[in-house]
């Protein structure tokens, strides 16, 4: 069983924590614990507390650790399965893929091909077309990432 990382921290389990809070809490624990103190300090429990800091220091990495806490914590049977999601999983996507927006990542990759090759039939052969096309790649990645974690909703 992998450790709760918000529980380790002493913090509530909600995706929806400011970075201050999070920093606070480890530092807290960071400065009664630290290996460098007078006393020894604590050397696991620092570890855990800067392992648990590592995991939860941004918004994105926030939301995927109460996503998984939230999925440890509804049994298998009792999940609710809806026919996108169902006909998804036989289509052998990957779970956060499934468990985000995949039709909204579908048009947003629908989009960014679609203009690539818009690119390349405009401009074939010219040097702008590579740093045009990975420029597309580039917008894809950073803005498909919203969908790729769960809905605010879950």
């Amino acid at each position: 069983m992998i450790p709760n990382p918000f529980a380790l921290l002493g913090l509530p389990e909600r995706p929806d924590l400011d970075d201050e809070t999070v920093r606070t809490a480890w530092r807290a624990i960071a400065a009664a614990t630290h290996p460098d103190r007078a006393d020894g300090g604590d050397l696991a429990r620092y570890t855990q507390a800067s392992a648990a800091y590592a995991e939860l220091r941004t918004p994105w990495s926030r939301s995927e650790a109460y996503a998984d806490i939230v999925e440890q914590a509804i049994p298998l049977p009792h999940r609710a399965v809806s026919p996108l999601g169902l006909l998804l999983a036989v289509a052998w996507i990957p779970d956060r893929i499934r468990r985000g927006r995949p039709l909204r990542l579908l048009v947003r990759a629908a989009l960014a091909a679609g203009l690539s090759l818009a690119v390349l039939a405009l401009i074939p052969g010219q040097p702008a077309a590579p740093a045009d096309v990975g420029l597309l790649i580039t917008w894809f990645v950073l803005t498909g990432r919203r969908d790729l974690a769960p809905p605010p909703e879950r």
